[in-house]
Parts: C-alpha cells; sequence; structure tokens
C-alpha cells in the first residue's frame, strides 16, 4: 500500500472535507513523510547495494581524466581553475549534489498521473498533490542518505588524498545550504516539466532530452568553467548549476567572498521561482483537465 493510501484510509471519514484547520493539514504531510520514510527503508538493502554500484564509473573518471591531464602535460598545473585533485574532488562532490537535487520518475509520475486519470486521487482528498510529493520526496531522500552514508564515506575516506581538507564552518554552513535549496530548485523544476502532461499526452521523449541536456549543463560532467565564454558565464546564471555544480564548487572555495552570497541568492529565487511555476501550471493545467481513467 502507498503512503497516499493508507492516509486514504485513515481519513476517508473527511475524504468531503476541505475546510481542515491548518494544524490538521500540516500533521497531514508529517503523517506522509512517517509513512513514505517507513515504506523506503523496507528497501535498504536495495538502496544501499545500489550506490555501491553506482560508485564504479568513478574508477573510469578518475583514469579518464589522469589521461586528460597527463596528455595536456598538466598534472601539477590547472586547467581553468582546477588541478587534477580538484577535477576528481569536484567529480566526487558532484554526487552528493545529485543525491540531493536528482528526483528519478518525479516529472514522468506526474505526467502519468495526468494521462491515466489517477491524478483526480489527490483532488477528491483533502490534499494537496505538491505537498503530498514534496513530503514524499524528503522522506526518500532521508532514507537515501541513511542508507548510503556508510559506502559515501567509504569512498570519500578511500579518495581523502584528492581533498586539501575540511573547508571553513562558514563555507560548510554555505554547502549545506546550497545543498538544501538544490533539492527545492530540482524538485520544483522536474515537478514543473511534470505539469506539461496536461497539454501532452506522451512526454516522454520531451522528459528524456530535458534530462539529458540537464545532465550537462549543471555541470555534472564537468565543471562548467571548462567551457569558453560566454557559455560557462551564460550557464552560471541559469538555474541547473545549482543542481550540480554550484554545491561542489562551494565546497572546494572555488566560490567565496560576495560571490557566494550572491549565488545563493540566486539559488533561493530560483527555486522560489520554480515553485510559483509549479503552481501556476498546476492551476492552468487542471482547467482542462478530465479525470478520465484511474
Amino acid at each position: 500500500m502507498t503512503p497516499l493510501e493508507t492516509l486514504e484510509t485513515q481519513d476517508s471519514a473527511e475524504a468531503g472535507s476541505t475546510a481542515l484547520p491548518p494544524q490538521h493539514r500540516y500533521a497531514k504531510y508529517l503523517a506522509i513523510f512517517r509513512v513514505s520514510l517507513a515504506e523506503r527503508m523496507t528497501y535498504r538493502g536495495d538502496f544501499f547495494l545500489a550506490t555501491i554500484f553506482r560508485f564504479l564509473p568513478m574508477v573510469t573518471t578518475i583514469l579518464l581524466w589522469q589521461a586528460i591531464y597527463e596528455g595536456a602535460g598538466k598534472m601539477q598545473s590547472e586547467m581553468a581553475g582546477f588541478r587534477y585533485r580538484d577535477m576528481i574532488a569536484y567529480l566526487l562532490l558532484t554526487h552528493i549534489s545529485r543525491m540531493f537535487s536528482s528526483m528519478p520518475n518525479l516529472a514522468g509520475g506526474i505526467a502519468r498521473d495526468v494521462r491515466e486519470g489517477t491524478l483526480k486521487r489527490y483532488l477528491l482528498q483533502p490534499m494537496d498533490m505538491i505537498g503530498y510529493l514534496l513530503a514524499y520526496r524528503v522522506a526518500h531522500k532521508a532514507a537515501y542518505i541513511v542508507t548510503s552514508f556508510i559506502p559515501y564515506a567509504l569512498l570519500f575516506f578511500v579518495c581523502r588524498g584528492f581533498f586539501d581538507g575540511l573547508p571553513d564552518p562558514a563555507t560548510l554552513g554555505a554547502y549545506a545550504i546550497s545543498l538544501i535549496l538544490a533539492f527545492l530548485v530540482g524538485f520544483f523544476f522536474e515537478a514543473s516539466v511534470g505539469m506539461v502532461g496536461f497539454w501532452f499526452l506522451e512526454v516522454t521523449s520531451l522528459l528524456y532530452i530535458v534530462m539529458t541536456v540537464n545532465f550537462f549543463i549543471s555541470g555534472q560532467m564537468l565543471p562548467l568553467d571548462l567551457l569558453p565564454e560566454p557559455w560557462a558565464g551564460l550557464l552560471k546564471f541559469l538555474p541547473f548549476q545549482y543542481m550540480a555544480y554550484f554545491p561542489a564548487a562551494v565546497f572546494l572555495g572555488k566560490i567565496q567572498g560576495t560571490a557566494l552570497w550572491f549565488y545563493l541568492l540566486g539559488e533561493l529565487l530560483w527555486a522560489v521561482f520554480f515553485m510559483v511555476l509549479a503552481r501556476v501550471l498546476f492551476r492552468l493545467g487542471l482547467r482542462r483537465y478530465s479525470a478520465f481513467g484511474g
């Protein structure tokens, strides 16, 4: 039974009510978080193994960049401000960034609910769809972080030679904030993309294109600094850098001082922008929605 089905069973007497007190509505989303967390922790072994196998391509990545730096004769120098050690540290840190910002199947799930008519379950219950999905994803991320902590700790311990140590407390605080905002940017961006399902029957190809482009321009493949101008500067003003590049760059001290707070403010504004966009698209989509099927 899914978290939503569990809550539907518990709250069946309230199905037709929309005038719930605020404290009850907040308690409902807390219950969603608890149920979703219990559901996710059931598969902690799967999370653990999947995390370990996800690290295997890092070996190839390390060897690839070693060959690039050796071929360029720059093992002891820099490429766009990144030494070889910095590059490997950056690529390791993007795994942490994507741990927070990636939202597997969120956009596709929303589009599928619209297409198959199962979206009506959110409309019949005193339940906000975006609020439910947000609570569900927070539980998913909490379960994933807990179950993958040991593999990640081992990975970073083995690769500790690529780092110059921990940054200062202020930088660590900014890094933590950047990860939390990366989660919000990633969630509401994917939710906004999923709302396209109100206007198009089949969005699989569109979602594939969006996610493939996002993989590159977010900086997950390589630091945006390696791109020539004006592309590097342009991509740093787009929201996608906050899903991979920005948190890693903050940890490595590549962004400091006034620029750091400027980019953090920009990340917050992008999170608010996508939050509003998702809400607007959802309301506009409901005007044309017909709950067939489901």
